[in-house]
């Protein structure tokens, strides 16, 4: 793999066109995907569960951003099949110390126990990947993400390939062509990530 691969003008162009990059799993070549089906999450029909309904009002964790940026990306790696290798670490924050990728935290008595990171260009926001160490952490990172794109006025969270579980919170497929319409105007708005964040006490 050569560093060049995932260098910040090569990251931002690719994502402004509708494509992301993931290693292959034998020769960690960087490949690059353009699904023919696009997932992402609807901003105003995200399915919240009663259990996590009742999670959320319970309001006994906090929620950060960008405040642990580089420990998310690593918990979000740390499993046993993970595309998240040293060279992603290294690109997406640099990303990050540009203002291009952004986390998500979720905090109980001050340990890190869920998070989200993304890239963040305009108005449409890139999820890359999630965690938890406690029960239900990662809807809550989610459910938080959502709620914070609302605030910041983006267009599009685009989550990359659909699962049952994100089928279950309200996550949709859409076509390359409807995706791509939708990425070309919501990457020429104005939006900046977190700049209405309150945390939760």
């Amino acid at each position: 793999m050569k560093k060049y691969d995932l260098d910040t003008n090569t990251l931002v162009l690719a994502y402004s066109n509708g494509y992301f990059p993931m290693p292959h799993p034998e020769t960690e070549e960087i490949c690059w995907f353009h699904p023919d089906t696009r997932a992402v999450m609807p901003l105003d029909s995200m399915h919240v569960s009663r259990s996590l309904r009742r999670r959320i009002k319970k309001s006994d964790y906090q929620v950060t951003i960008d405040k642990s940026f580089a420990e998310v990306m690593k918990a979000c790696a740390d499993r046993k099949d993970t595309w998240i290798n040293a060279e992603f670490l290294r690109a997406y924050n640099e990303l990050h110390l540009l203002g291009l990728a952004h986390s998500l935290e979720i905090w109980h008595g001050g340990l890190l126990t869920g998070g989200i990171y993304g890239v963040s260009l305009g108005g449409a926001f890139f999820a890359e990947s999630k965690f938890h160490r406690q029960t239900d952490a990662s809807k809550l990172a989610l459910y938080h993400l959502v709620e914070q794109l609302k605030r910041d006025n983006f267009e599009i969270l685009e989550v990359q390939f659909i699962t049952p579980h994100l089928r279950s919170l309200g996550v949709i497929e859409v076509s390359s062509e409807d995706y791509q319409t939708r990425l070309a105007v919501s990457i020429r708005k104005e939006c900046r990530f977190g700049k209405s964040h309150a945390s939760n006490s």
